[in-house]
């Protein structure tokens, strides 16, 4: 999907990207608003302009995906059916132009190529127990911090979240960095350092039966450390150095692999407040889950503008994957039609129950082989209530034949999610630029592999030109 590349943009020009977002999204903050299980019960369809409508009504899914979300299958050409009305075609050409582009700068093979479950970039050793989704994600962040380590000089990097310690693994036993490793959850942390020892062993082995391969001097795991960091007071054992340099004091780096909600926060106001910590590499995600306030807005320029408020929706749909969704789309699977059973079933609640609103359903096997009554009557099951109600089949299956304008709603909800995730990741940005840091958002991962994949990159001095070694193509 195209997009802006935050490098390519001037501090002002940052600070204007902010007050053209949240221009956008209060001007369009019905649909992102818009919860897709009350489809039917607010008549969502009957909100969109009527030009909207008829430009979108009976497009099918791949048609949808091509045309409405700009992701067309290789080597297909857009061809629109009918003039669309200049509000939505700006619509869509806003979306692309506002958002942070997930594209990375370079092209990269697959390194999935020969085996869907085995990444050719890394060695059997570390692949073992990570799925492939996890292989591409720690070799490219684990690069990334050790070129960053060396620029700055860090002694010591610290995986916040480190959960089984997968990244931490990597960078420590695979890239030789000296890496302290902080969860709050007992339980992943003894797994972790099971893990580390079978690794340990395997490299021996290997080494063992290779002995031309030459290790330099011995191996060290990550330090695990059980602590909970929270996101509004200092952690002192987070910045507690593991060897200290007797001529210049510890320098840290942190890091955080899909850092949940606040704790990616955590991370930079400990980078911007702790002068041991001189650079930051963090990948966030959940943005639900942030303290309002205290998660965002961080800068006092995103604080002040007129509609920077992200509520609790806002925040979750900016978590999809579009282009899962998109792919989705364009194999128009039965599955596609969840959301408007769905949203069925939430008209049978609000008649048999009128205060029981958006109550969460368990997930329905098979959803795409049951009968839309079927699925209601297990729906109603789930949330406690009589699955033997008298259910008005004739309402459900006109529900059922509007399954593609569910869809279309629910892509155009996802086609403006991206402009959320811009502007919570750009207010990260405008708050360390406001304290005199140096920051940056590079698309580091695939976004098919892992669609939360911008990393927000801090250093405490500028990198100038060496910055662009962050960039550099796959290897």
């Amino acid at each position: 999907m195209p997009g802006v590349s935050a490098r390519r943009l001037s501090h002002e020009e940052r600070r204007q990207l902010a007050v053209n977002l949240t221009r956008v999204v209060t001007l369009y903050r019905s649909i992102l608003d818009a919860y897709i299980i009350e489809f039917f019960t607010d008549n969502l369809w009957g909100t969109l302009p009527c030009s909207w409508q008829e430009a979108l009504d009976g497009l099918n899914p791949p048609q949808l995906a091509t045309l409405l979300l700009g992701m067309p299958r290789e080597g297909e050409v857009a061809r629109y059916r009918s003039v669309w009305p200049l509000t939505l075609l700006a619509l869509k050409s806003t979306a692309y132009a506002l958002a942070f582009t997930r594209t990375p700068g370079f092209q990269t093979p697959s390194e999935f190529l020969e085996n869907p479950s085995q990444s050719s970039r890394l060695t059997a050793p570390f692949r073992k127990h990570v799925r492939p989704k996890k292989q591409h994600e720690i070799r490219r962040l684990g690069e990334l911090v050790k070129k960053l380590s060396d620029l700055t000089g860090c002694t010591q990097v610290v995986d916040v979240g480190s959960g089984q310690g997968h990244l931490s693994r990597f960078m420590s036993l695979g890239l030789g960095l000296t890496v302290k490793s902080i969860e709050g959850d007992q339980r992943l942390v003894e797994r972790a350092q099971r893990l580390d020892q079978e690794l340990l062993q395997t490299l021996e082995k290997e080494e063992k039966r290779n002995p031309k391969v030459v290790h330099t001097g011995p191996r060290h795991p990550p330090h695990h450390v059980v602590r909970w960091v929270d996101p509004t007071a200092l952690c002192e054992e987070l910045l507690l150095p593991l060897e200290t340099s007797p001529q210049s004091g510890a320098r840290l780096l942190l890091t955080g692999l899909h850092a949940c909600g606040d704790l990616s926060v955590a991370l930079l106001r400990h980078f911007s407040c702790c002068p041991e910590v001189v650079a930051l590499a963090s990948v966030g995600c959940c943005y639900m889950k942030l303290s309002d306030p205290g998660g965002y807005p961080l800068s006092q320029w995103v604080a002040g503008l007129p509609g920077c408020e992200l509520p609790y929706r806002l925040r979750e749909g900016a978590c999809h994957a579009l282009e899962e969704y998109a792919e989705r789309l364009q194999k128009a699977g039965p599955s596609l039609r969840t959301h408007c059973y769905r949203a069925a079933l939430e008209t049978v609640i609000r008649g048999a129950q009128p205060e029981l609103r958006r109550p969460g359903v368990q997930g329905i096997p098979r959803v795409h082989e049951l009968k839309i009554e079927e699925y209601v009557q297990r729906g109603l099951q789930r949330v406690g209530l009589d699955p033997h109600l008298p259910l008005n089949v004739s309402a459900l299956r006109a529900h059922q034949a509007q399954e593609n304008r569910v869809v279309a709603f629910f892509s155009l909800a996802l086609l403006l999610a991206p402009l959320v995730e811009t502007l919570i990741l750009l207010d990260r940005l405008l708050y360390l630029q406001e304290q005199g840091f140096h920051a940056e958002l590079l698309p580091i991962f695939s976004p098919e592999l892992s669609p939360r994949n911008l990393v927000l990159v801090a250093t405490k001095g500028p990198l100038g030109e060496a910055f662009s070694l962050l960039e550099t193509e796959d290897s």
